[in-house]
Order: structure tokens, then sequence, then C-alpha cells
């Protein structure tokens, strides 16, 4: 299919959905995104297949090639779909006054993406989200954090997206990881410091760590929600140079 672009293929977002066919279930690239995305929260991206999407939405798995030629197309599309639900609110502003209220509540309902479907966590920094609504999501991002104070041009703002992509992706992989980890093991702080507390106990004693063992004596166990919301605070602090008082 030729584009204006040369004879490069359109991407999944801009090809024409295929013409309906006269029969008993009726598709949809949506459709076959939202199957696709109720097996991979149920098995992961691992457990996933276009059989198994087919017998979901109870079709034949040769149908699914009108409407995505590969696996990468039917990844975009899931993870479009939920850029479309971080967008959702639709009502961010990018006025200076309110550019940090924006930037929290777009990073916020990232993490609550991935929370609700963790293989998204996965996907995240693994390759370039171009889809209509991560566009969307990218561009309310930017145009907020474009409005803080302390940014000066195009290279300042690259900088300050990097920075805060890069705590969204560590930090929602991290927790994504230890959430598997606990149900896999089905560990939790007191099996766990059953198991690996006297060992813990005697090589603190020795001395040689005592940050550490300040750590471990003295700091609270975090809630992921509020460590989460700390960090993002003090990232938009240190890329303003103003924190909030």
């Amino acid at each position: 299919m030729d584009t204006p672009y040369g004879s490069a293929p359109l991407p999944v977002w801009e090809r024409p959905e295929p013409q309906p066919r006269a029969a008993p279930v009726p598709l949809s690239r949506a459709k076959i995104a939202a199957a696709a995305i109720r097996l991979a929260d149920a098995d992961g991206l691992e457990g996933l297949s276009v059989r198994k999407i087919a017998k979901e939405l109870g079709v034949g798995p040769m149908r699914l090639y009108d409407y995505v030629t590969n696996r990468s197309e039917l990844l975009d599309l899931m993870v479009d779909a939920v850029y479309a639900r971080i967008a959702e609110p639709g009502q961010d502003s990018a006025q200076e006054s309110e550019w940090r209220a924006t930037v929290l509540a777009i990073v916020h309902r990232t993490r609550a993406a991935a929370l609700e479907h963790e293989w998204f966590a996965d996907l995240l920094g693994a390759r370039p989200h171009l889809g209509p609504h991560a566009l969307a999501v990218g561009e309310s991002t930017a145009a907020a954090l474009g409005q803080a104070p302390g940014l000066h041009g195009v290279d300042d703002l690259q900088r300050a997206l990097g920075a805060l992509n890069a705590f969204i992706v560590g930090s929602l992989r991290r927790e994504i990881t230890e959430r598997r980890t606990a149900r896999a093991t089905g560990t939790d702080v007191s099996a766990w410091q059953a198991a690996l507390g006297p060992y813990l106990t005697r090589m603190l004693e020795t001395g040689r760590y005592p940050t550490v063992a300040r750590l471990v004596h003295d700091g609270a166990h975090l809630d992921a929600g509020e460590t989460f919301h700390h960090t993002l605070t003090t990232i938009l602090d240190g890329i303003t140079g103003h924190p909030r008082t």
C-alpha cells in the first residue's frame, strides 16, 4: 500500500478496518485488542497467542490476520488501548499554575493502569509507543512540563522528560516485579523476616554496615503508593529547582 512517504505500509492505527464480512461474529481491531488484554491480564504476555484470542472471540484464527499482520501490531493495539484510559479524563491543563497537577495526574493514572494490567509495565520503555492515545498522553505531559519554572528551551524539556520517564519505567517495573514474586512464592514480610532475619541480624552485628543497620532498625515499612508519590514530587522539585513548600 503506497503512502505519501513512499512504499512503506501504513501502521496499524492508520489502516482502514477491513470490510465487514457476512459472518456470525463481527470483528474490529478494538474487539481484538480488548480480547487480547483480557487474556494478557489473566496469563501474561507469555500466554498470549492468536489461537487463544480467536477462541476468546469465537472465530477462526485466520480471520484475525485481516486486522493485524503480526504480534507486534497486536501489542501496539493493546498498549494504545491502555493509553486511551490514561488519557481518558481529557481535562488536563498546561496552564503555568496547573502544570504540576497535570503531570501528577497523568503519572498516577499510568501507575494505576500498570497495576491493573501488569503486562503493560513489561512494555514500558521497551519500544516507542506511537499510537494516537500514547501520543496524546505524551503531548499532555510534555506541554504541562514545558510550563514548569526552571525549564528553558527544548533541551531542558527533553532532559526533564527523560528523567520523569526513567522514574516511571523503573519504579513501575520494580513494583510489578515485587508483586509477581510475592504471588509466585507466597512470600510476605513476616515470612521473609522469619527466613532471612537471623542471617541479616548476624551481618548487621558485625558493624560493617551501619547505614543499612539504621535503615533496617529505624526505617518504616513504606507504602508503595505513598513512596511513588513522594519520589515523583521530589523529581518534579528537582526538575524545576523550586521545591514545593
